[in-house]
């Protein structure tokens, strides 16, 4: 394109690539996609069993959190991808859209026109299924989701020890039947291959079209704000500073961390946080940077085993088992999460104190909880855009997460335990005896064992009170030309992963901003 823009869309991660895919079906419509990092060229990044090795490397933006006062004062890693396709480039490929009562919190925080209903069609347009035949599924979406072929044996292990214990097994995690049960997980698997979004949304022909242009290696500083309206915004790129004008404004895709930080640095956020690094207030907006909340997994329940444990086909975690916590219903959705990693998973906090296996002498049952009621914030240590922010995730600090957290250890030894174990079960090396004399002891050790699930949502809260940043149309206050469309505006957690909830919502997005833009 050699005119300005019509939109110009911030993040090539897992919303924008589906926003700008979606947008620029629009022929008349021009438009132009911002990443911050460079084309995925890391040949680890197509390998499933290769993700963890991306944590730390050059498509990971690297933040780390402050240190967190309930978990042993660690200050822990947070990869973000760097990269186009986001974090869907370097995730670990689960697809579970969430329970319907996920969608229906949305809703009773003031995020209306976003509940289960809303978004099943989006969820349905956006995937093709292996259930394809059956109701709720999609056949023919940009997503291409599979369940492991070929299991590892630990996994059918993990999922007759959930029934033994009389855990309901389940087909998948997105069907009608909900989410609790053993089960093997969803993946954004393809021909062996990992499927980024980018992969799925920015295909050959998408990117071929002459009204959409995608710029890698630009990182946006602030928007160009006049008399409330967003006529553009000013970034970097290798050659400098760059101002890009947006003829009909910005749709702001760039993560729970990037977005708000942008919106911050234009004078957009908490008055006096802003006036604290010096950046000039333009709007006080409390809720933005609010809300922060994360999905932690300990690895805490490592076992040595007693025979050759063959690598992983896929990507080391085929079945996580949601579970019901004391006093739920069967029909809510699941407080608890107990998953099998086919290698030895120890947290830094925890190394020194186990004789870690190798790859293929031990395995780990990880455990967790899927709706944290802690709640953090994020905040601009600098208005340089460079800067690194502060991330301050409050893990554990709700005294109902580390009641949540002890059930969990409870359920993910009783699971290591079964029958269906014994034939690689042959020493439980954590959590060892010391760290299960006491509640207190236990709690200990799951602040120690503990770390991010890699879900960061809620910085641009969505909702119709006070204490949200976004409207339900994608609006902020009263700017004109600006959307903001990613995790940020979700209200709170879903109960898995949330990359498959985020590409709903980005489909849906995409559907109310080229309706307004219609009107304009």
């Amino acid at each position: 394109m050699t005119d300005i823009p019509d939109l110009i869309i911030v993040g090539a991660g897992s919303a924008g690539c589906v926003v700008a895919s979606r947008l620029s079906e629009n022929p008349a419509l021009r438009v132009l996609l911002l990443e911050a990092g460079g084309e995925a060229e890391d040949s680890l990044i197509a390998d499933p069993a290769a993700w963890p090795r991306l944590q730390g490397s050059a498509v990971d933006w690297q933040y780390v959190t402050a240190p967190q006062p309930h978990m042993a004062g660690r200050a822990h890693p947070w990869p973000r991808g760097k990269v186009v396709g986001g974090s869907s480039a370097i995730n670990a490929m689960g697809h579970m859209r969430g329970h319907p009562d996920d969608f229906a919190a949305w809703v009773a925080a003031g995020a209306t026109g976003w509940g289960w209903d809303d978004l099943l069609p989006y969820f349905r347009k956006s995937e093709t299924s292996p259930f394809a035949d059956a109701a709720h599924y999609g056949a023919s979406g940009p997503v291409h989701l599979q369940q492991p072929a070929d299991p590892h044996a630990l996994t059918w292990a993990h999922m007759a020890a959930g029934a033994a214990l009389g855990l309901t097994p389940i087909r998948d995690h997105n069907g009608p039947a909900g989410m609790a049960g053993p089960t093997l997980n969803t993946l954004t698997i393809r021909d062996g291959r990992r499927q980024s979004v980018a992969d799925a949304y920015l295909t050959p022909s998408v990117r071929a079209r002459p009204n959409l242009e995608l710029r890698a290696g630009v990182m946006v500083d602030r928007l160009l704000i006049a008399d409330g309206r967003i006529a553009g915004l000013v970034g970097h790129d290798a050659s400098g500073s760059v101002t890009l004008g947006a003829a009909a404004g910005v749709i702001l895709s760039a993560g729970t961390i990037s977005t708000p930080l942008i919106l911050m640095r234009s004078g957009l956020g908490p008055a006096q946080e802003l006036r604290d690094v010096g950046v000039a207030v333009l709007c006080d907006i409390p809720a933005l940077g609010a809300n922060l909340q994360d999905h932690l997994l300990s690895a805490g329940n490592v076992y040595r085993a007693r025979r050759f444990v063959p690598p992983s086909s896929t990507q080391h975690s085929e079945s996580l088992t949601y579970i019901h916590a004391r006093g739920q219903r069967p029909s809510d959705a699941p407080e608890l999460v107990v998953g099998c990693v086919t290698v030895p998973v120890v947290s830094e906090a925890l190394a020194q104190e186990v004789d870690i296996p190798a790859p293929s002498e031990g395995y780990t049952l990880m455990f967790g909880i899927t709706h944290p009621r802690s709640r953090g914030r994020l905040r601009l240590r600098s208005a340089d855009p460079k800067a690194e922010p502060l991330i301050d995730p409050q893990y554990l600090s709700a005294p109902a997460d580390r009641a949540h957290f002890l059930e969990a250890l409870h359920w993910a030894r009783a699971l290591g335990g079964a029958d269906s174990y014994e034939p690689w079960r042959k020493d439980e090396l954590l959590p060892a005896p010391r760290h299960l004399a006491t509640e207190s002891a236990m709690l200990d050790f799951i602040e120690r064992a503990a770390f991010t699930h890699h879900h960061p949502v809620g910085t641009c809260r969505m909702g119709t009170r006070g204490d949200a940043a976004v409207s339900p149309d994608l609006a902020l206050h009263d700017f004109t030309g600006l959307w903001v469309c990613d995790g940020s505006i979700l209200p709170s957690l879903t109960t898995g992963p949330v990359n498959a909830a985020i590409i709903a919502v980005a489909e849906r997005g995409a559907d109310l901003i080229a309706h307004q833009l219609r009107r304009m």
